[in-house]
């Protein structure tokens, strides 16, 4: 199917990224999202699903469907919002539909690595959708063009998508194949693929990244009976569009979901667990269910915690907004401290293509953040933010803070400090370039310029889980990772080793 050119975004978007600072957070890989749903406008609600993950990622978005034609897809770089309308949801026809919002981590922000990914198979196409990283790409990469297979993108995912198609190709089903292609892959992945017959749902063997299931409505089904079931990223994107969570993808666990129901295959003997643990702290939206409760509440206790480990002699307890504000209100709770709203946060700050101008620029957070100098002159501050990683934001925040009138800024952080690079999706730099891997915590506060600063304990952060702290990645702030990093592709990440740890 022909669509609209939409090179004004094209052209805009890769402008405005090459000017924008990067945030000072760990940035997310992608957000999935899938729905079996004959006789529902998969399309339209692909679309909502994507808007409720449009946090995980903002550099581009895409849905492909599937009818008795074959399958259609459009994707572009921008929000879902700006992608999308309605002209172009309506010929999306079908009764299945793959969504994908995008952050690049494997192949640069541009059109052509957009997803979904479309492949074509003696079977008819296959639209895949990923969140995560493999750590033997290169080697993968290079397996398929031996084979000539015609790459053209930079992105893992497509690479994921070539090895499924070349399985079907060589004679396998797609559940046969899907296990096929799994097998060749190390690393990260949560995957929604969409087929002519039918949806794969899957995760790697550690369940790094999050991937659930529910079904459209309230009524969910007997095991394997025919549903219209959903796959997302996060339970957020489950309610927007009315649909029950009803579980978790498990890991090494693939689903396949036809008009004949839900039947569920393991792929890979899953070992233990390894959700990533910044989805808990930072990633997932607040309102996402994970280990059944809000995430909100983790987050709430995180503060707690932080209060216990970490109090001080304050007027007021501050977040950064909007990711610092459960931990803060947990603050305040435990130490008795009042909360309050120190900054004002631009939710639209993301969508223009205008470029301010230098000296608004040399204003620096203001555009993002605006202090509320009746509520901070004179006060002693406590500001609460949910991580650190080059620690350039937050310098500003702090003079932000300064100028309006407060007298003292301390901050508490509710995680520990990130020392190494994360290879399994998330977006956290080179290791030199982390601010803790570098500096002491001494040097840290006095490099942001507050009066005290401490982090949560790693210790504490898992604990206040209340599950097994062995069931999560950890990595980024240990340098144990779950999954063996090949040589190469960890020495271009890892600049050296901390020979002590950064003191929290």
């Amino acid at each position: 199917m022909t669509f609209p050119s939409n090179s004004f975004l094209d052209e805009s978007f890769e402008s405005y990224q090459a000017h924008q600072d990067r945030p000072d957070k760990p940035e997310e890989a992608c957000g999935i999202f899938g729905l079996y749903a004959p006789d529902e406008e998969v399309a339209r609600l692909a679309y909502f699903g994507l808007f409720a993950l449009q946090h995980r990622g903002q550099e581009s978005a895409g849905i492909a469907t599937f009818d008795a034609l074959g399958s259609h897809c459009y994707k572009h770089m921008g929000l879902v919002s700006q992608v999308f309308d309605d002209h172009i949801l309506k010929d999306l026809t079908g009764h299945i539909a793959v969504g994908h919002t995008r952050y690049s981590t494997t192949g640069s922000s541009h059109v052509c690595n957009a997803q979904p990914a479309v492949v074509p198979t003696r079977l008819g196409n296959l639209a895949l959708a990923h969140n995560g990283n493999l750590v033997n790409a290169a080697d993968l990469r290079e397996e398929l063009i031996d084979r000539n297979h015609d790459l053209v993108t930079t992105t893992d995912s497509e690479m994921i998508a070539f090895a499924l198609a070349e399985a079907v190709n060589d004679g396998a089903d797609w559940v046969q194949a899907a296990e096929t292609a799994f097998n060749r892959c190390y690393g990260a992945f949560s995957l929604v693929i969409g087929t002519p017959n039918g949806i794969i749902g899957a995760r790697d063997q550690q369940g790094i990244r999050p991937l659930v299931l529910g079904v459209l409505g309230h009524e969910i089904p007997e095991s394997g009976q025919p549903a219209h079931y959903v796959l997302a990223s996060e339970t957020c994107a489950l309610d927007i569009i009315g649909a029950t969570y009803v579980r978790d993808i498990e890991p090494g666990e693939l689903v396949w979901i036809t008009a004949e129901g839900l039947t569920s295959h393991t792929w890979a003997e899953a070992t233990q667990r390894k959700l990533c643990v910044f989805e808990m702290i930072y990633f997932s939206r607040p309102d996402s269910i994970v280990n059944g409760e809000s995430l909100y509440s983790y987050r709430r206790r995180l503060g707690h915690q932080l209060a216990k480990e970490a109090p001080a002699d304050v007027d007021l307890i501050m977040a950064v907004p909007d990711s610092g504000v459960p931990a803060a209100i947990g603050f305040s709770q435990q130490s008795k401290i009042p909360y309050a709203e120190g900054l004002i946060k631009n939710r639209y700050v993301g969508r223009t293509f205008i470029q301010p101008t230098q000296s608004m620029r040399e204003v620096g957070i203001r555009m993002k953040l605006n202090p509320l100098k009746d509520v901070l002159e004179g006060k002693r501050v406590l500001i609460v933010d949910d991580s650190i990683v080059r620690g350039t934001t937050s310098r500003k925040i702090v003079q932000a803070l300064r100028d309006a009138g407060a007298t003292e800024v301390h901050m508490r952080i509710s995680s520990p400090p990130v020392t190494h690079p994360c290879f399994y999706g998330i977006d956290t730099d080179n290791q030199d370039q982390l601010i803790a891997a570098t500096k002491s915590l001494e040097q840290i506060a006095q490099q942001i310029d507050v009066d005290s600063l401490a982090y949560l304990s790693w210790e504490g952060m898992l604990e206040t889980t209340y599950q097994d702290p062995d069931s999560f990645c950890s990595a980024c702030f240990t340098g144990k990772y779950p999954v063996e990093i090949p040589e190469p592709f960890k020495r271009a990440k890892l600049k050296f080793e901390l020979k002590e740890p950064v003191a929290t």
